[in-house]
């Protein structure tokens, strides 16, 4: 089985932070939706199956699709393939978008899942952000949605923020503990090119907290959500039992997906998938049957250090029985040479035949990553 994700390119400001593809911008929206239905048809080819157990609607910011948006896409969906009746339906949204009306209109769409972006419950930090909702809109959605059913919740905080202090945090943690939500992600903040923060930070207009402070609210996270049933399978995500995010998974467990809309990409085994980051452009390549996009075809190489890259990061790690079933002999040599050194200094723990990151481990695992990479 396989799985959808749906960009949907639209903000209504836009995240000091953010470098992910969206406009602010609505007027073409209706036009953008009708041609994401007509790409969903036209790359079926693209998966070798037509079961789908997760559909994810991923942004920019999806709550802003009207009920009849969001029909025409998930409709399009389950026509052009067949939906298992158990799959897990996401919506990304924004406290601000969800009202009880809104909320209702999600449910009876067939959503199952919300991803709420809340990332702080202190009025400072959001301002900072540039968000656009408060912090009682943040606590008032999820207590709606939960009133109206919805048992599979996940919202997400950033820590690393300027002038965040460790008691913040903590009550940060706490408050959405406090909420009884299933499922919590939660992202250091990091200045990424051509977003204002890095302008910002380059201008000297403000500092992001040294890695000292960021690595105590990272320990600090792991321990409370610990302390209170969360499993943390991956290294940003935690989970009570049964609700890890099935869609983020299959991209951890190299599933095929395919993703539609302007920036999307997919995955099918042997190539990588990725559509323009343009939305006049994808419109114009969709109404002339002419979709702008680029492809790599995925050679060992490629293969294996992806599979290092997101297997190392999960609760499940890196399994020596895949490599040595899905790669050449000499792959599988390299691993274990190459690990030996991260299992002597605790940095990587051995267990039968899986490899996965201890504490330690976690703070370095894209320098671990990359030293595990095959760069010949």
């Amino acid at each position: 089985m396989a799985g959808i994700y749906i960009h949907i390119p639209f903000c209504k400001k836009a995240c000091v932070y953010c470098d992910f593809h969206f406009s602010t911008s609505m007027k073409n929206k209706n036009e953008l939706v009708d041609c994401i239905c007509k790409e969903i048809a036209t790359r079926k080819e693209y998966l070798d199956t037509d079961k789908l157990e997760t559909i994810y609607f991923g942004g920019g910011t999806p709550s802003l699709l009207s009920k009849e948006e969001l029909k025409l896409i998930l409709n399009t969906i389950k026509t052009e393939y067949t939906v298992i009746s158990e799959a897990e339906i996401t919506l990304e949204c924004n406290p601000d978008d969800l009202n009880k009306e809104k909320l209702k209109e999600l449910k009876s769409a067939g959503i199952n899942r919300l991803s709420i972006g809340i990332q702080s419950f202190i009025g400072r930090d959001l301002l900072f952000m540039n968000r656009s909702h408060t912090i009682k809109q943040a606590v008032d959605s999820v207590k709606t949605a939960q009133e109206l059913e919805f048992d599979n919740i996940t919202i997400d905080l950033i820590y690393g923020i300027p002038n965040l202090s460790e008691s913040e945090w903590k009550r940060n943690i706490k408050k959405a503990l406090d909420l009884n939500v299933t499922h919590i992600s939660a992202y250091c903040l990091t200045s990424e090119e051509r977003t204002a923060m890095h302008h910002d930070i380059a201008k000297g207009k403000y500092e992001l907290p040294s890695e000292d402070i960021t690595t105590e609210q990272f320990n600090i996270l792991i321990e409370m959500l610990a302390e209170n049933g969360f499993e943390q399978y991956e290294i940003s995500n935690f989970s009570k039992k049964g609700h890890v995010s099935k869609h983020n998974s299959s991209y951890w467990k190299q599933k095929h997906f395919l993703g539609v809309g302007p920036s999307a990409h997919s995955f099918n085994g042997k190539t990588r998938h990725w559509n323009v980051s343009n939305n006049a452009r994808y419109i114009k390549g969709a109404k002339e049957n002419n979709w702008v996009a680029e492809e790599e075809i995925l050679d060992e190489k490629t293969r294996y250090n992806e599979y290092i890259m997101t297997s190392l990061r999960t609760s499940w790690g890196v399994d020596s029985r895949y490599l040595k079933s899905n790669f050449n002999s000499s792959f599988l040599a390299h691993f274990t040479k190459e690990s030996k050194r991260f299992i002597l200094d605790n940095s990587l723990i051995q267990n039968g035949s899986n490899f996965t990151l201890s504490q330690k481990g976690k703070l370095l695992a894209d320098r671990i990553s990359s030293e595990l990479f095959w760069v010949k």
